[in-house]
């Protein structure tokens, strides 16, 4: 069942994604060579605890996983795709870094990712974070009333196949407002025009994933958590809370 949030409530969402830009900007300048990924998710946890905002990741315990996530962020590095638990991994130079991180404030959820590298970056990391960045946009155009879920879909895996990357089969965006999954489902890739219509007061977290080698498939670390690639190639995500609009897309989690 799908929610229509009211402009009340997407304010107050707003307010929770807010926090969670705030949440990613520390974890993003405090990620250098030598700093382990505990450290950045001690930096997030400090920016939640000073808004009085908690974390809708802590705990959280879906049906595949083996134990409720430890953290406050995933922190994915190099060729782990999402989900990624933050422990004593020390960045070191050219790490690609994704970060996702939540927050819930006020009984609203935000949802928003990035991805980044640290010290001196590979050309082609930038081009992967880049289409990532621009497969979200697109995305995001494409979530207008009228529209379909499809077309979301299918905008975000035009550019991603356009771009020749992978898309991990059967991850994607969601739903998202008082709970941090919330129907509907939001493919990255698709037909347009099918799927649930789009009305104003739906909001949306979208989110690319997108691997460089060009596959589709993943593995799944011991820890019941971290999605990796097959072949050992990086990946990139992106997203954002998005609510639609009369007046068109508002994104949420923007700073």
């Amino acid at each position: 069942m799908v929610e229509l949030k009211t402009e009340q409530s997407i304010d107050k969402m707003r307010a929770a994604g807010r926090v969670v830009a705030h949440a990613l900007a520390a974890v993003r300048d405090r990620a250098q060579v030598g700093v382990s990924l505990r450290e950045l998710d001690a930096a997030a946890r400090e920016v939640l605890r000073g808004a009085g905002a908690s974390s809708p990741f802590l705990g959280y315990r879906p049906r595949f996983a083996p134990v409720p996530f430890p953290a406050v962020i995933c922190a994915s590095v190099n060729d782990a795709i999402v989900h990624g638990i933050p422990g004593d991994h020390v960045l070191r130079d050219g790490d690609l870094v994704s970060i996702d991180c939540g927050a819930k404030l006020g009984g609203w959820v935000g949802d928003a990712a990035v991805s980044f590298t640290v010290g001196r970056a590979r050309p082609a990391d930038l081009r992967l974070i880049a289409t990532a960045e621009a497969a979200l946009a697109a995305g995001i155009a494409a979530a207008v009333v009228g529209n379909r879920i499809g077309d979301i879909a299918h905008a975000v895996g035009t550019v991603g196949r356009a771009a020749g990357y992978g898309i991990p089969d059967g991850f994607g965006g969601h739903g998202i407002g008082r709970s941090m999954h919330e129907d509907p489902g939001v493919p990255n890739e698709g037909p347009p025009g099918r799927g649930m219509k789009l009305r104003a007061g739906m909001v949306l977290a979208i989110e690319p994933m997108l691997v460089a080698g060009g596959t589709d498939d993943y593995t799944c670390d011991p820890d019941g958590w971290t999605l990796r690639t097959v072949d050992g190639s990086r990946a990139a995500h992106a997203e954002h809370t998005v609510a639609i609009t009369a007046d068109g897309p508002r994104i949420l989690t923007a700073l």
